[in-house]
């Protein structure tokens, strides 16, 4: 079971058992007490994240070699392209020429034979977990998502319900109907929390692609080609996650219409809650509050509403943000502020028709919706899973009272 929590210390298995507290300062003291000459960081394109190895790279010995690697994309992002692109079409032609060289498999673990020496140290787990947990109380925990390798794994290719194995066949028809979640591929926790590369997905995908030509395609399209734009807008564009990181024509368009009159201005807390009188966006709203992950359908859906019901575009891109980050379990991402900016400052799109409070930001509608999926089914479907989950926390409630009054 996964808690949707931010977690912001470090905690790293050692010989000295686990190492708490923000990483600038941890890593560095690490190093020095094992005495490591090379320290290997991961690439995100986020800027707390780089802040943070800037930080930590003053603070080593100057002995110490620190290297970075992207193993978050298949072509390294400072190689798909130097410089902001615009566009999926600007990238995808770089990147496709790169994939010969580095889509390819990789090369066998050697295991080092030494062995850290153990510790008597005592870590309590239970205090620790409990501890992480309420940090977090007010956001549900989710069930349907079970962490780990082998997991992911059996997300990707298992033989029960695996994506390339059982669900590849409908990804072409399904992928866009949010009344069917397991059309998508499932694996987006997975590659956010890094328990699976993918580089690894793309590798078995491409070895079952004479099966599902099409599907295959579309999948290495968002896996590859939209993950390292997106990578490629937060690493390349400083304001990636507010309006001054939007295409000048869409700024410009956004604020000659940010003081249109709006039918609803809602509040933070009144969108957090669901409360508005869009039954469609209060379902996608409660999915994502209760599942921990909205569909992606829905997710732009959501954000052009917020947009719409808020008193302008930066404040509609501050709460957008706000919910993405605190709900989705694969939020904090640069997927995530990608399909923030993409909804409501057309970052990655084009002019549209011009209206009120829009501007030339693309459109969409209730109507719209009701044309391509089956909205009233959607909300049924969203009921039944907060529902489910209401009665199952109801439950663990009662259960864990009674085992206090039994302690007592």
């Amino acid at each position: 079971m996964i808690s949707k929590k931010r977690f912001k210390s470090l905690s790293s298995c050692s010989r000295v058992g686990i190492l708490k507290g923000e990483a600038e300062h941890t890593i560095p003291n690490f190093i020095r007490e094992c005495g490591a000459s090379l320290l290997v960081t991961d690439f995100s394109p986020l800027r707390e994240v780089r802040k943070c190895k800037e930080e930590i790279c003053k603070r080593v010995d100057e002995s110490v070699k620190v290297h970075e690697v992207d193993a978050h994309n298949v072509v390294p992002i400072w190689i798909a392209s130097e410089k902001l692109e615009y566009s999926a079409k600007t990238l995808r032609g770089k990147i496709n020429k790169k994939l010969p060289e580095y889509l390819i498999d990789f090369p066998a673990l050697l295991i080092p034979t030494r062995k850290w020496p153990s510790t008597d140290k005592f870590i309590d787990w239970d205090r620790l977990i409990e501890d992480n947990l309420r940090k977090g109380a007010d956001v549900p925990e989710i069930e349907w998502c079970k962490p780990g390798e082998k997991a992911a794994m059996e997300v990707l290719m298992g033989s029960k319900d695996g994506f390339l194995t059982k669900r590849l066949k409908s990804y072409a028809i399904d992928r866009n109907n949010p009344l069917k979640p397991r059309g998508l591929s499932g694996l987006s926790p997975y590659l956010h929390f890094g328990q699976i590369s993918a580089q690894r997905c793309a590798l078995e995908a491409r070895n079952v692609r004479k099966l599902n030509p099409q599907a295959v395609d579309m999948f290495l399209e968002e896996l590859i080609v939209r993950r390292e734009l997106a990578d490629n807008y937060c690493y390349y564009q400083p304001h990636y996650d507010s309006l001054l990181g939007a295409w000048e024509w869409a700024r410009k368009t956004l604020m000659d219409h940010a003081s249109d009159k709006r039918e609803h201005v809602y509040t933070r807390e009144q969108l957090e809650k669901a409360q508005t009188a869009d039954p469609l966006w209060n379902a996608s709203q409660l999915e994502m509050v209760f599942h921990g992950k909205m569909h992606g359908f829905m997710r732009m859906y959501w954000a052009k509403k917020i947009l719409e019901w808020t008193r302008g575009p930066e404040e509609a891109l501050e709460i957008c943000i706000y919910l993405n980050d605190k709900y989705e379990i694969d939020g904090r991402d640069p997927n995530g502020y990608v399909g923030c900016m993409w909804s409501i400052c057309g970052v990655h799109d084009q002019g549209w028709k011009e209206r009120p409070i829009f501007g030339k930001i693309r459109y969409m509608n209730f109507a719209g919706c009701k044309r391509k999926f089956d909205v009233d089914g959607y909300i049924a479907y969203v009921k039944r899973v907060v529902g489910e989950m209401k009665k199952r926390k109801a439950e663990e409630v009662v259960v864990d009272r009674k085992a206090k009054e039994s302690r007592c």
